[in-house]
């Protein structure tokens, strides 16, 4: 690329105008190596397939067993062509919280492919690796969770056979030791095979991937069967930063004697893509342009499903040894027919798609649950809830399984999988135990869902064919139904939703929450005149009593059923006898199970229903506690006057995580007395589902060793598993009671006690020195402290002098902030051997080096990880930093100098110098300038460099500080003028002699 421009004229100091033209060439680099030597055929000449490689076997390969299957791809690499046997990683991402799930063979290996492996692990030493990886699909960026059942071969959960290469070898191996596998040793026909390659992206600037074409056609494939595809196709990136690379696919045509060409890519179910071999020899940068990697790689991903689909001559994955014994105990478990196989309008009743959701989602809860991830209400854990909810419903209305059906599956999936995953056998008791506690609780809503839905469809005022959304999202919200089963089950009766009204509902209802969030959302509070009217008409109080009447059986707390007569509405601005449908109110009723917000804690959630209305959900959007009134807030899903019966249904998961936080926060402010002294006094609190955070006051923040004490101290009680005792007694009488903890606040009179450990009446009888939790609270707790499972401070800061901040997490969160404290440890140790190994040998390395402690500072500093660590590693990289930084500037100023000294002495010194330099670096082109500006005072100098990383032009230029009619910065925009338009890519960066700086964007 040449770029020539023409200068406006300046006027120097003696007025005179100078013209100058300036033309400087771009260098377009290869972006891939040339191999010394071509495969040779495997027989017979170029271009044709050999004897061996196109036998026919009938037109099919041989069918082989889903075992063999694998075990002859692990041997194929590891005993013939010296591969390392890796074990799959868990499906649960370990410190990576860019995903869901391992959803692919790499995933594991991401340390290496980033160059961030501590050098003194095994992984370190990977060359050559093969594996078969757990994967799963469903949620994120990757997601067939939409499609599995409808088709022969969506999973949410499947194999990855691969094999690797970690700057060992590359293309021609890669290529040569596939095409060997698949046709000689799994014995697939090579006139049933097609292959795909990179065919280059002009926008991208990428070049077309010559040098694997040519690998296949020395191997032997036909120009015929070797087709090039774009960037969506053929190049593969890890995400939207990260190593990348062209990919060859191997595709294989089911049918066979015919030129299938045009089926490749075209989502035909008749031709497949087997294989997808990737060639990591780029990197995507954070601004998206790409740079080659200092090391290439291979990296290959084979599903073995669908391979053993092939390998067994079946055109469904489901046909195949991997499912059929699946298939054969839900049938014996149901009272559905024989599998058909069957799909679309021929599917009457969606039995053959139940067969198969069921199949695939046992095998997905199966693996997920013995690797640690469980059902639950956010992230990995509310997407395997939502796995497990669909096969519920499949298996027990569709295929009408009788309850614990699904569960009774896992030992089929342990036989199946087993022997190469030996944590399914270990583990079958728990997620059987697992899936059939997750079943009982979501069976009794979706009995309750089905019926809101049948009777919504018998309504006489309903409009046939469309579905009211407000129901839909009802089901949803309420009741936990993803919106996917919702449509599933009115597809049945050639019903849809009012799709368009739903999504308003979703928009409206994020909207709500963020309102919530930002403390925008007013509450339907009673006001002044309400009270004294509910007084007036001598309204009782709500008996709120039933909150904390629950219990402890085998291990599982059970909460209270709650009857309730509607006692008055609020609708905002006065008492009403009754509201009509899509009215917001305040309800409040003669008595609640539900938790009002308060003492820091969250207010319960949950919904209600109507004495003879029982499918109508009114849905508690808050409950405040307002003059001895439980106010329940609400927005009537139907008519509601006082008189009314209701049933209050509480979401006890969410209340058992309130229940974890309370009673860690009364811990944790134990702790901190015991560790730092009496002087810690708590300044406030909040108590959610998926945090704590705690106020207290303190000279300064905490330290390391004092981070890791308070930690240590709320652990050990924690492992102790102390009951937690609780009573109410007179304000006056609990004020005796020997290391009560209280905050500056109005207590109620009785007063309720919650103690660890130790009862309340032994405390009172002075029977123990009182060194123990023992805390004034009107919260919700646990029963017993062993709940709480761990705690990790994830968070830590002074927020005003005096008053430091603690924000900690509790159970599998905090197990997962361990983990990803773990990896950044070893990520930032790995760094460091790099850093204080040789000195860089150039200043391109040095400034990697430096954006590398950067990237993994930020890191750091926001990734939830035990705070005593995170302060650790600032420390460490504080230093990496203030090291890296002076290297980068000794090479800049080493580097300018010396390309100052070489324009000296091709130029002199001259009025006008202009020229260009070869450099990526801003600092180096303007420290150059400095450097010809300090040896010839009186010139005027420009410098332009290219930056090859990101197609800009760098241009920085000084004048001399008397110059009367001409400013640097006009100078530079008058040139990046010429050189093109893009002015908005301007930067400009002043410096004291008058200098200016600017990169355009080619």
């Amino acid at each position: 690329m040449r770029i020539i421009t023409t200068c406006l004229p300046c006027e120097g100091q003696h007025g005179s105008s100078v013209w100058f033209r300036l033309q400087f060439c771009l260098i377009t680099v290869r972006m891939f190596r040339l191999l010394p030597r071509r495969l040779r055929p495997l027989s017979g000449p170029p271009g044709c397939l050999s004897a061996r490689s196109a036998r026919s076997f009938s037109g099919v390969p041989p069918e082989l067993p889903a075992a063999l299957v694998r075990s002859t791809f692990l041997d194929f690499f590891r005993q013939k062509h010296g591969h390392q046997l890796v074990p799959s990683s868990p499906v649960r991402p370990r410190g990576d919280p860019s995903l869901l799930f391992v959803n692919a063979g790499m995933n594991q290996f991401k340390p290496l492919l980033l160059g961030t492996a501590d050098p003194r692990s095994e992984m370190s030493s990977y060359r050559r690796v093969v594996n078969s990886q757990k994967c799963v699909r469903a949620g994120g960026k990757h997601n067939d969770l939409e499609d599995v059942g409808r088709d022969q071969h969506h999973h949410t959960f499947f194999e990855m056979l691969g094999n690797w290469s970690f700057g060992d070898y590359f293309k021609e191996e890669a290529c040569s030791m596939a095409w060997s596998l698949l046709t000689e040793h799994y014995g697939i026909p090579a006139d049933r095979l097609y292959v795909s390659y990179f065919g280059g992206d002009a926008a991208s600037h990428l070049p077309a991937d010559e040098e694997t074409r040519h690998i296949w056609l020395d191997i032997g494939v036909p120009p015929a069967r070797l087709l090039p595809f774009g960037l969506k196709e053929n190049f593969w990136e890890m995400g939207d930063c990260g190593p990348c690379g062209p990919c060859t696919e191997i595709h294989y045509d089911h049918v066979g004697g015919r030129d299938a060409a045009v089926l490749v890519n075209a989502d035909s179910p008749d031709v497949v893509e087997i294989w997808n071999l990737v060639f990591m020899q780029y990197n995507r940068e954070v601004d998206h342009s790409l740079r080659m990697l200092p090391q290439f790689s291979v990296d290959t991903g084979m599903g073995l499903e669908r391979l053993v689909s092939v390998l067994q001559g079946r055109r469904s994955n489901y046909d195949t040894d991997l499912f059929t014994p699946l298939l054969h105990a839900i049938q014996q478990r149901s009272r559905a027919g024989p599998y058909g196989g069957r799909t679309g309008a021929a599917d009457e009743g969606k039995v053959d798609m139940a067969y198969r959701v069921v199949a695939d989602h046992v095998r997905t809860l199966s693996v997920c649950i013995a690797d640690g991830v469980h059902p639950g209400m956010s992230g990995a854990e509310l997407v395997l809830r939502r796995i497990l909810r669909r096969a519920v419903r499949f298996c027990v209305e569709v295929l009408q399984a009788p309850q614990g059906a699904l569960a009774s599956l896992v030992p089929t999936v342990s036989h199946i999988l087993g022997d190469v995953y030996p944590e399914l056998h270990r583990e079958a008791d728990r997620i059987m135990d697992i899936i059939n506690e997750n079943e009982a609780h979501f069976l009794s809503s979706l009995q309750q869902g089905s019926r809101l839905i049948r009777r919504t469809l018998d309504r006489q005022d309903y409009k046939h064919g469309v579905f009211p959304a407000s129901v839909a999202w009802s089901l949803h919200r309420n009741l936990g139904f993803p919106l996917d089963l919702v449509d599933l089950m009115l597809e049945e009766r050639g019903v849809q939703v009012d799709r368009q009204e739903l999504d308003r509902l979703m928009a409206e209802s994020q909207k709500v929450m963020s309102e919530l969030q930002a403390g925008a959302q007013a509450q339907v509070t009673l006001d002044v005149l309400s009270l004294a009217e509910l007084q007036r008409l001598a309204v009782p109080h709500t008996d709120d009593s039933l909150k904390y009447q629950y219990r402890l059986e085998r291990g599982r707390y059970v909460f209270p059923a709650c009857s309730a007569t509607v006692l008055a509405l609020y609708d905002g601005q006065a008492l009403v006898s009754e509201v009509s449908e899509g009215q917001r109110c305040g309800v409040i009723l003669d008595q609640t199970c539900f938790y009002s917000e308060q003492g820091g804690q969250s207010h319960d959630q949950g919904y209600f229903t109507r004495e003879g209305l029982q499918d109508v959900l009114y849905p508690v959007e808050a409950v405040v506690l307002a003059g001895g009134y439980v106010v329940h807030q609400v927005t009537a899903a139907d008519s509601l006057k006082t008189g009314d019966q209701v049933q209050l249904h509480l979401d006890q998961v969410h209340r058992l995580s309130c229940m974890v936080k309370h009673t860690a926060t009364h811990i944790l402010n134990f702790a901190l007395r015991e560790v730092l002294g009496p002087s810690v006094q708590q300044r406030g609190s909040h108590v959610a589902a998926d945090r704590l955070r705690f106020d207290f006051s303190v000279k300064g923040s905490l330290d390391v060793s004092q981070l890791q004490q308070v930690e240590r101290c709320v652990n050990d009680i924690i492992s102790a598993n102390h009951n937690v005792h609780s009573q109410e007694l007179p304000l006056q009488t609990a004020g005796h009671i020997n290391g009560l903890r209280t905050v500056d606040e109005v207590y109620p009179d009785p007063v309720r006690v919650v103690s660890v450990g130790l009862s309340v009446s032994d405390l009172l009888d002075d029977q123990t020195d009182g060194r123990t939790s023992v805390e004034l609270c009107c919260g919700t707790h646990l029963l017993q402290t062993g709940a709480i499972e761990d705690l990790v401070i994830v968070s830590e800061r002074q927020m005003v002098k005096g008053i430091s901040r603690v924000v900690a997490v509790t159970g599998r969160e905090a197990t997962r902030a361990r983990e990803a404290g773990q990896v950044l440890s070893q990520d930032v140790d790995s760094l460091s051997a790099r850093l204080s190994g040789s000195a860089p040998l150039s200043l391109d390395s040095a400034q990697r080096l430096a954006k590398e402690v950067g990237v993994l500072t930020d890191a750091v500093d926001n990734t939830p990880i035990p705070q005593w660590q995170r302060r650790e590693l600032q420390i460490h990289l504080r230093a990496m930093q203030r090291n890296s930084n002076t290297t980068v500037r000794k090479l800049e100023t080493r580097e300018a100098a010396a390309r100052a000294q070489a324009l000296l002495e091709k130029n002199g010194r001259k009025d006008l110098q202009v020229d260009a330099v070869e450099t990526d670096s801003l600092s180096v082109v303007m420290k150059t300038v400095n450097r010809l500006s300090a040896a010839a005072p009186r010139s005027y100098v420009m410098l332009l460099a290219h930056q090859g990383h990101s197609g800009k032009v760098l241009c920085a230029c000084q004048v001399p500080k008397d110059s009367p009619s001409l400013s640097a910065s006009d100078w530079a925009l008058a040139v990046c003028r010429h050189l093109g338009e893009a002015l908005a890519a301007l930067h400009w960066l002043p410096r004291e002699q008058e200098g200016a700086v600017t990169s355009l964007r080619l």
